[in-house]
């Protein structure tokens, strides 16, 4: 029970009903739902409705009427600080002190105005300080849509069709850092945007979902050069990190990066055909370098690609991801919540040993 593991590796800290990733045989299933079966056939905010309730008939809300007061046009930041704001605006109970229908009620309404507040954030950074109009919004069909429509006013269906699959290929992946802050945050008996705020901060790091801000520039690199072997040998010689390759939970294909490179396809992006040449190369050297370990084409490299379709930055990929992850969170944080466990790990003191005040 003492065996230090760094950043708790194999460590098992919760039972969960919600998201499965089969490590071998490359699939992931919610609620037992391969999300093969969900991609173009269900929109995300009934996906959102299966991860939280379980009732693919349940549906993630629109966003309430709801202006942000402080907005600065860097989507990840302002999502972070708007939600808090939301618990302190809309007077949110402690999770310990409600009842989970409450909770779910929270949950909902905050999902649905974290998408808002992302869409109005990127719609700032493009240089319009108007609102779209929210008949305008009204007119969508989906979550991705209206997103869409709220931050450009107009919703391109092949866009919409990025978005939707990139928010539902990344809804859920089990206790990733975020999705453990959240549940952290929930075990103390905070409330709902506390917890979500805080898993947006963790999301917010290079190491955890950052990577699809990365992989555009690397293959605008790759193009320029024109040779990808080559820009291989030189960038492993370097010592550089091939970003979107690699995953610390599949030992097979990522099912994600799978759906990913078919949608591509799908909507002509035209950095599929460098992109998978690039992969050839990467994969055969990685193979090379490290033949004991699988290192396959993960999530972060298809998703670069798929949401470039959408034309969206990659500084903005945190926010986006943000987005998906909504339904995740929020389901976690509701089984927590039912746990009524605090999260209280140990600590191995490595320290001096017993001295004086005087030595130091």
């Amino acid at each position: 029970m003492n065996e230090f593991k760094p950043g708790l590796e194999g460590i098992v800290a919760v039972q969960t009903e919600i998201a499965e990733p089969d490590r071998e045989g490359g699939s992931l299933r919610y609620r037992g739902v391969d999300i093969e079966e969900l991609v173009g056939h269900v929109p995300y905010e009934k996906v959102w409705g299966l991860l939280v309730d379980d009732d693919l008939n349940s549906t993630m809300p629109d966003p309430e009427p709801h202006e942000p007061p402080a907005l600065t046009g860097n989507a990840p930041s302002d999502l972070q600080t708007e939600t808090a704001r939301l618990s302190g605006l809309w007077k949110l109970g402690k999770l310990n002190e409600i009842s989970d229908e409450q909770a779910r009620e929270d949950l909902g309404r905050l999902s649905a105005q974290m998408m808002s507040i992302v869409a109005r954030s990127a719609r700032l950074a493009d240089g319009h300080e108007d609102p779209v109009p929210d008949e305008v919004v009204a007119r969508g069909e989906t979550a991705a849509e209206k997103f869409l429509l709220r931050w450009r006013g107009e919703a391109d269906p092949r866009h919409v069709k990025a978005i939707d699959t990139y928010w539902i290929c990344t809804a859920e992946h089990g206790l990733n850092a975020s999705t453990f802050t959240a549940r952290v945050v929930a075990s103390t008996g905070a409330d709902c945007g506390a917890a979500l705020s805080a898993a947006v901060g963790a999301l917010s790091g290079p190491l955890h979902g950052g990577a699809p801000a990365y992989v555009k520039p690397m293959l605008e690199e790759v193009a320029e050069m024109g040779d990808p072997e080559r820009w291989v040998r030189e960038a492993l010689a370097a010592g550089k990190l091939i970003m979107g390759f690699g995953h610390r939970v599949y030992r097979a294909e990522d099912p994600r990066s799978r759906i990913l490179k078919r949608t591509a396809k799908e909507l002509g992006s035209p950095q599929v055909g460098i992109a998978e040449e690039l992969e050839h190369a990467a994969l055969a050297a990685l193979q090379e370098r490290h033949p004991e370990r699988v290192l396959a084409t993960n999530v972060e490299y298809y998703a670069a690609i798929v949401l470039g379709v959408a034309e969206i930055p990659p500084p903005l990929a945190p926010a986006m991801f943000a987005c998906s992850r909504v339904a995740g969170w929020s389901a976690h944080i509701l089984e927590q919540k039912r746990t009524g466990r605090l999260f209280r790990p140990s600590a191995v003191y490595v320290g001096p040993a017993e001295r004086s005040l005087a030595s130091v």
